[in-house]
């Protein structure tokens, strides 16, 4: 049994308080788009268990997520991935110590689902309550890796829906250096891949026909690969693509060079950018989260803009750069060891007699960590 909000106190306003003990054990519900993540972590034994449904399949023939169907999803999957990432780790429900979850930015309704069941569990259980920012959890999620990195470091966060390049100095304290001005590099991926008639999502299956591609057999542009700024633009890009393929891709080889230079030039102003970003703040670390952080391109180009030796990139680990429950219970734990005691009631539980949830939610909103 893990340590709970025991051990009593009284505080100078004369209320009894109960203290935090050093191992407490934070369940992390993720459901804000089209995976259903939920894991244990372990304050003081780190990631205890983890489990994960995609969606893929059942979005795929649709060429892209329908929302709708995502909520129901997430209903069916995400207490049975809780009953499971609990019997993994050979715990029960009562030696949860707190509960994180998904607050936004995301699906409405997919957010809605782990709101509620995340709620209902504090409520039952009198334990805190804590609305974790999903790209908060990207951007902590490498350092659960085993070599994690030290703050202060510049983190690429390229996903799906977004592409930024911002200065972390620790927990919620994010410096935005660059963003997007359009689509992000993971829409250029999905929507040029719809164009060139491939599954969803686009970047597993850019990447694959790529790898059967010619380097250097087409030109495609590097949006404001030198426009002397941090922000990104892959709108044009995308359009590039359409025009080639309205042009007619006479054979598999021409659709296979076409993705080898689509993803050569988001690769590109990837890398290019994120070195950018390094210099312009005199940092040493880079730090790349997100799903588009998986693709094999990026890392080998990072690694080698890295070889010198002045720059130390750093990964999540692959399992750990889609969407996952494991990233909202680590930074939930990083949170909740900033709880006031005073801000609790005497039970040690959160509020619990509503919730919210932010589908819209700027990152730089978040309150930092101190300490």
């Amino acid at each position: 049994m893990s340590g709970h909000w025991t051990g009593r106190i009284r505080h100078r306003s004369g209320t009894i308080l109960l203290m935090k003990k050093p191992d407490l054990i934070v369940l992390g519900i993720e459901t804000s788009c089209d995976e259903t993540g939920v894991a244990l972590y372990s304050t003081a034994r780190g990631l205890l268990a983890q489990g994960l449904h995609s969606q893929v399949a059942m979005h795929e023939r649709f060429g892209g997520v329908v929302p709708e169907l995502a909520s129901r999803d997430h209903i069916r999957r995400v207490l049975p991935l809780t009953r499971q990432a609990l019997a993994d780790a050979q715990l029960v429900l009562g030696d949860i110590d707190a509960i994180a979850f998904t607050q936004g930015p995301g699906l409405a309704g997919a957010l809605l689902v782990g709101a509620a069941v995340a709620t209902g569990l504090a409520a039952a259980l009198g334990r805190p309550l804590i609305g974790i920012h999903h790209l908060e959890g990207h951007l902590l999620s490498p350092l659960l890796s085993a070599q994690p990195p030290a703050f202060p470091f510049v983190a690429l966060l390229v996903s799906g829906g977004h592409t930024q390049l911002m200065r972390v100095d620790g927990v919620g304290r994010y410096e935005l250096l660059g963003d997007t001005l359009d689509d992000a590099a993971g829409e250029a991926f999905d929507k040029s891949a719809k164009l060139l008639g491939l599954g969803y999502p686009g970047g597993p299956a850019i990447a694959a026909l790529a790898s059967r591609g010619r380097p250097g057999a087409c030109t495609l542009p590097r949006p404001l690969l030198h426009s002397g700024d941090l922000d990104f633009s892959f709108s044009g890009l995308k359009t590039a693509v359409l025009t080639a393929v309205k042009k007619g891709l006479p054979d598999e080889q021409a659709r296979a060079d076409l993705a080898c230079e689509l993803q050569a030039a988001i690769v590109d102003v990837l890398v290019a950018k994120s070195v950018a970003a390094v210099k312009a703040t005199g940092l040493t670390r880079l730090v790349i989260a997100g799903g588009v952080s998986a693709n094999t391109r990026l890392r080998e180009a990072l690694a080698r803009a890295a070889s010198g030796g002045r720059l130390a990139v750093f990964f999540p680990e692959p399992a750990l750069c889609t969407d996952n429950g494991a990233m909202i219970a680590f930074a939930g734990a990083l949170r909740l060891g900033a709880l006031r005691l005073d801000a609790l009631p005497a039970d040690g539980s959160a509020p619990v007699d509503g919730f919210t949830v932010r589908p819209r939610w700027p990152l730089h909103e978040l309150a930092p960590v101190e300490g």
